[in-house]
């Protein structure tokens, strides 16, 4: 007898406790985790968002379950979608240059596997490789920023410098996204800097500060959305200081005003039917959260990515099941 045939085990340490595999294809996975844990050592104030990924998949297990009874389609995505988690990319904090190639390579192999991507950041600089990635397959990609910052700062005069301010600067140099249908949504708070409004529309960005959801309300707010990407590959990026820090202490930059769980959840789930070829969430910082709050929070956004990557791959299952 091996220990495999006794049943008395579970994978430890993932997020949901799905499997752990280097081998996506071999488990016939439409999506995978993926765990970017890495920190520029940029920030002025705070460090700590490597620790993340570790974070989000333990209150993942604790606190996370796979049915959403009050949705139109009650089904488990983790089942629909043969979710895997592939571990952490091994990178070094503070090294960018090697680090992000580190996790290009390994979002690549991810995607070559035939799964969708779900990167759990680290701070900002995650979203990078996630572009470059995601960039090669898709074409014309798009991508949708939730964030209290626009993440797309000048820096460095004709060249960027990266780092966390500067990601979506550095993104549109390069020619990883399209920024004329591309979104920074969620933007509020105090800036070193004036004009970073006008210097991200200036990059070709569709820039929507918070105030408009309630100068307009969701449903137009979700139809702006459509409307700016269309049929797109569209890359859903997803900072957590997005979020009131009442609600998300715990991230890298917060700023007071942000999104309620409930408003920024509801947003999420009204994506459904873009074309999202990847996500990711960032910027969860432990070392700054209260009792897990923003770990916890951060996995249930992961959970609605996989409702979303489900339904974008027609993968939507029965109601509920037999009894």
């Amino acid at each position: 007898m091996t220990l495999a045939s006794t049943g008395l085990f579970k994978t430890v340490g993932t997020y949901l406790g799905v499997p752990q595999t280097l081998d996506p294809a071999a488990a016939g996975a439409k999506a995978a985790v993926i765990g970017l844990p890495f920190d520029s050592g940029r920030h002025s104030k705070r460090v700590g968002a490597r620790l993340g990924p570790a974070a989000i998949r333990m209150m993942s297990t604790d606190m996370v379950r796979h049915y959403r009874p009050d949705s139109a389609v009650d089904f488990d995505p983790i089942r629909a979608l043969g979710l895997v988690d592939v571990g952490d990319v091994a990178v070094t904090s503070g090294v960018i240059e090697e680090s992000v190639e580190r996790m290009d390579a390994a979002i690549t192999a991810v995607i070559a596997s035939g799964a969708i991507p779900i990167g759990l950041g680290g701070d900002g600089v995650i979203s990078v490789p996630m572009m470059q990635a995601l960039a090669r397959t898709h074409p014309g990609l798009a991508v949708l920023h939730f964030d209290s910052h626009t993440d797309a700062y000048p820096e460095g005069g004709n060249a960027i410098d990266l780092n966390p301010a500067t990601t979506f600067s550095f993104a549109a140099e390069k020619g990883y996204v399209d920024p004329s249908v591309s979104v920074h949504f969620g933007l509020r708070g105090t800036a070193y800097v004036p004009g970073v409004f006008d210097y991200t529309r200036s990059l070709g960005y569709h820039v929507i500060p918070l105030e408009a959801l309630d100068d307009e309300g969701p449903a137009a707010i979700l139809e702006r959305f459509r409307a700016i990407i269309g049929d797109r590959p569209v890359f859903v990026c997803f900072d957590m200081d997005v979020f009131d820090p009442s609600v998300a202490p715990g991230v890298f930059t917060p700023a007071w005003g942000g999104l309620t769980a409930r408003e920024g959840l509801r947003l999420i789930r009204g994506l459904k039917g873009l074309n999202m070829v990847g996500f990711d969430v960032n910027t969860t910082t432990p070392t700054y959260d209260v009792q897990g709050l923003t770990a916890w929070l951060a996995a249930t956004v992961v959970l609605e990515f996989c409702y979303l990557a489900a339904a974008s791959l027609g993968l939507e299952g029965e109601r509920r099941p037999a009894w």
